[in-house]
């Protein structure tokens, strides 16, 4: 239960961090912004235009008589809103990653460097087009293993009682054991970590992943909610992944706080 917390805690000093550092948190908020008009533009298409993708692709239902016709299709409509639901809250933190992959890592690269004994940051040594592939290429396979998850949750749903109270909590920490992978990739990445080696990194810890991930995917479902979360979220994530590794990790640095508030205060003053 102690890591439970540790998790929670994790997620609060993130969120303080990017509090201290207005820079690192406004240029974090725009990967997110970006996601989510390109995520409800979709979402808003689907929605006009669903019943008539349902219409074309089930022609044998043309003939039915009412209201078979209209409560089939009708159905199929809401469960493929409901998928692309899933899917949406599913991929948002994977799709925002990758459309902030250099905001993130210069983000990710601060926190190491501010808490870091030392004050230095582990650096992957690739360049930015090998790292973009790597990137979205574990993303995508981490999609894949939590899509596996969710038809398997959404069919479980239908289980009387068992799917209205057990399924949906069980979803929520699959939802946040995927959340959390997602955002410490983003440090583990740097320090040359597989997506294989990651997830037993993570399933060793799974009391301080749900502390983590949970809330924040509950937070989340929100999607407004989810962009301005962000940029705490990476850097309590590479808090987290900090601990995982048994990396020491020391108060904030004064001289390093000092000179991104004067970059800060710079900033306003050309602005």
């Amino acid at each position: 239960m102690r890591d439970l917390g540790a998790g929670f805690n994790y997620l609060i000093q993130g969120q303080r961090w990017v509090a201290r550092h207005g820079k690192q948190y406004g240029f974090g908020l725009l990967p997110g912004l970006i996601t989510l008009v390109l995520y409800v533009a979709a979402l808003i298409a689907l929605a006009l235009y669903g019943e008539d993708f349902v219409s074309w692709a089930t022609p044998f239902a043309d003939h039915w008589t009412s209201p078979w016709q209209g409560v089939f299709r009708g159905l199929l409509t809401a469960v493929l809103f409901a998928l692309a639901l899933l899917l949406a809250v599913v991929t948002f933190t994977a799709v925002t990653l990758l459309v902030g992959q250099p905001f993130y890592e210069s983000l990710s690269e601060k926190v190491d460097r501010d808490v870091s004994p030392d004050g230095t940051a582990p650096e992957s040594g690739l360049p930015l087009r090998r790292e973009l592939w790597i990137s979205a290429r574990d993303s995508l396979r981490i999609v894949v293993r939590a899509l596996v998850w969710g038809v398997l949750l959404f069919a479980l749903g239908f289980v009387p009682v068992v799917g209205q109270t057990v399924v949906p909590v069980v979803g929520f920490f699959v939802t946040g054991f995927f959340l959390t992978e997602e955002l410490t990739a983003v440090a583990l990445q740097r320090r040359r970590v597989e997506l294989r080696a990651r997830l037993a990194l993570l399933r060793s810890r799974k009391m301080l992943v749900w502390g983590f991930g949970t809330p924040l995917g509950l937070a989340f479902l929100v999607p407004v909610v989810a962009v301005f979360l962000m940029p705490g979220a990476v850097a309590g994530a590479t808090l987290m992944a900090r601990d995982l590794l048994g990396e020491e990790t020391g108060e904030p640095h004064t001289d390093q706080r000092d000179r991104g508030d004067q970059e800060d205060r710079e900033l306003g003053a050309t602005a």
